[in-house]
């Protein structure tokens, strides 16, 4: 058992009896002089319970505030007379925890040291949680981080030419920004503004459902229809598990369904998308629109070689735990998936598309970085308009 009590006082009768009953060491300090010359003492001591005698409050006043200061984690227990309440509060400011202003009992004694060392259970409980949560996040490595910014800065130098005229062509055919900004979610579920060169209409997002039976990713399994549920349905079916919305009634089956099949299509691309301008649609077959990603590089918010950063929607889709791991890896620029099947004939459904993302999470290494970068060059030219 880590703990240790101290007394601070001159009552030796009173001491006595507490270490004959409650049958654990008391160590004795006659004054707080004489404890804080000697707090080398309680070094290491996961538990540390003070019980104080009340002096004059000028004593109390610099004693106590020196307690708190030196043994920051003990639990400090004032033995005192009948104090008023104005004086609890002076106490309690000062760093008591407790007051005893009856007679010392033991059974008090042990309520104490019985609720102090509950709550330092919790207090190392949630501490070693919240260290193993930290150790599950995932960490950058020094080369990564090393290669990231050397390699962003230098390509921003370079191809700042490029990046001024397509400012420009952008700004000539439409309006509104030239740099898109959305919300995008990385590595560790980390939430951060995705930088791109805007290739598409104004307030183009806000129709996305009108284009969905465009999504590639789409499941080919027909959608649920909940009036269909609602038109066969008996009420009072003991069998049945009902989900009752304002807009409509499922049973907990089609439920499970309608959200397996939102987890299917988690990710979103139209085939021949008709929000995209002229100028969109050219970047895009070349990449271009993405260059604003250096940025994103140099802040460190992304990689250059990682998994997608994925737009909200798509990721609070993918927080089971066969997803998890996808996030456990830096996002990047380019990554796995995009050189398996971009460039060729193929197209990748997002089954495989999360499952690459998960390979890349769990064996990604500077060799397989760097195959993927040169990887990323030949498959450069989209053979798909997207």
């Amino acid at each position: 058992m880590n703990r240790c009590i101290g007394y601070i006082g001159k009552d030796n009768q009173q001491l006595t009896i507490l270490r004959e009953q409650l049958g654990e060491a008391i160590d004795t300090f006659p004054s707080y002089v004489d404890i804080l010359t000697k707090k080398h003492l309680f070094k290491g001591r996961e538990e540390l319970i003070l019980l104080c005698e009340q002096r004059t409050p000028v004593i109390d006043r610099k004693g106590l505030a020196s307690l708190k200061a030196a043994f920051p984690s003990a639990y400090i227990v004032l033995i005192a007379g009948n104090l008023t309440s104005e004086e609890k509060a002076q106490y309690l400011k000062l760093g008591v925890r407790d007051i005893i202003t009856d007679s010392l009992s033991v059974e008090k004694v042990r309520s104490i040291i019985s609720f102090y060392s509950q709550h330092q259970n919790r207090v190392r409980k949630a501490f070693l949680e919240q260290k193993e949560s930290n150790m599950k996040r995932f960490r950058l490595p020094i080369w990564k981080r090393a290669f990231d910014m050397l390699f962003s800065g230098l390509a921003i130098l370079v191809l700042s030419p490029l990046l001024l005229a397509t400012a420009l062509a952008i700004r000539l055919e439409s309006k509104g920004s030239i740099i898109y900004k959305s919300k995008r979610v990385g590595s560790n579920y980390t939430v951060f503004d995705f930088l791109k060169f805007r290739s598409m209409y104004v307030d183009a997002d806000k129709h996305l459902k009108d284009f969905n039976t465009l999504n590639q990713y789409q499941s080919t399994e027909t959608e649920v229809e909940t009036k269909a549920f609602t038109d066969d349905l008996v009420f009072g079916d003991d069998d049945q598990v009902l989900m009752v919305s304002d807009d409509f009634v499922l049973t907990e089956d089609a439920f499970i369904s309608q959200q397996r099949t939102k987890q299917d299509n988690a990710f979103v691309k139209l085939e021949k998308d008709p929000r995209i301008t002229k100028v969109g649609s050219i970047i895009r077959k070349f990449s271009i629109d993405e260059l604003p990603q250096l940025v994103n590089i140099l802040k460190g918010d992304m990689s250059v070689v990682g998994n997608r950063p994925l737009p909200l929607y798509e990721a609070e889709l993918l927080t089971s735990d066969e997803y998890i791991d996808r996030f456990m890896a830096p996002a990047g620029l380019t990554g796995l998936w995009q050189v398996e099947k971009r460039g060729g004939a193929g197209k990748l459904s997002a089954e495989e598309r999360k499952n690459l993302d998960i390979r890349y999470a769990k064996e990604f290494s500077f060799w397989m970085d760097l195959s993927i970068i040169i990887r990323t060059f030949t498959a450069f030219i989209q053979k798909e308009n997207v």
